[in-house]
């Protein structure tokens, strides 16, 4: 049997301004702040001599690997990613960075998600990443529009009923937020 997988489908090069800043906070932090303390400890580590048998020269010689593999991930991605910090001409229209309330047709309650890049999605905070199935069925809607998705559980039925772009950022000229 053969190694080969296709290729993993490239995620949208889309971020928000506070998720460009967090990222590119991250990747200083890791350059600046962690990266040198690793490196200081793995020569203190390699000083005290047999490397083959040093847990402790095992151990930051890895972890100093997964700093390095991080900041050229890092270092990589930001330069792909396009800073989305405008709201769209339609404000009614669901399109990246909104944030969506929707109502389940089936069982009545509300859930709240905001469109957000693939490098930014937090479940706990209701962000999806604009590339999720669910994101897909919401792009172009408004408010009172029905969408259909196809979810884990099964398909789903939701209409939208708010759409607002509160937390885009300072070219927000529509009076709230």
């Amino acid at each position: 049997m053969s190694r080969w997988r296709p290729p993993a489908p490239t995620s949208t090069a889309l971020i928000t301004r506070e998720g460009f800043e967090r990222l590119r906070g991250e990747l200083n932090e890791l350059w600046r702040e962690r990266r040198p303390e690793v490196v200081r400890a793995l020569s203190a580590a390699a000083a005290e001599g047999d490397r083959s048998e040093n847990a402790e020269y095992q151990y930051r010689k890895k972890q100093l690997g997964e700093i390095d593999r991080r900041v050229r991930y890092l270092s990589k991605r930001l330069e792909k990613l396009k800073v989305v910090d405008q709201v769209p001409s339609d404000p009614q229209q669901v399109f990246f960075g909104a944030e969506v309330e929707l109502e389940c047709c089936e069982r009545g309650d509300l859930v709240r998600y905001r469109l957000v890049g693939p490098d930014e999605t937090d479940a706990a905070r209701g962000w999806i990443s604009i590339d999720s199935p669910m994101a897909r069925a919401l792009l172009k809607a408004r408010v009172d529009d029905e969408v259909s998705v196809q979810l884990p559980e099964g398909r789903r039925q939701f209409v939208i009923t708010e759409v607002s772009y509160g937390s885009v950022g300072p070219t927000n000229m529509l009076g709230s937020g």
